[in-house]
């Protein structure tokens, strides 16, 4: 992860987006101490369509409704 102080953040700061776009982190600094990091944002997931996997074939287990054993139970409680 790259460090450049405040006064080359200002200058520079096109060349940096640009490493962040690219996937780089950099911390910016004042004084030789982290302030801040430049990090890239994180894409937006495509929204789930209801009803995508109709057509597809699924299976239940025949024990899905079964009790579960008494010590993972537990666990749950």
């Amino acid at each position: 992860m790259a460090q450049v102080n405040v006064h080359d953040a200002k200058t520079q700061l096109s060349k940096l987006l640009a490493r962040v776009a690219a996937g780089e982190e950099i911390v910016i600094a004042r004084a030789g101490k982290a302030v801040a990091r430049l990090v890239p944002i994180e894409k937006k997931r495509a929204r789930r369509v209801l009803g995508m996997d109709a057509d597809k074939d699924f299976w239940i287990a025949d024990d899905f409704d079964a009790p579960l054993p008494p010590d993972i139970q537990k666990d749950f409680e």
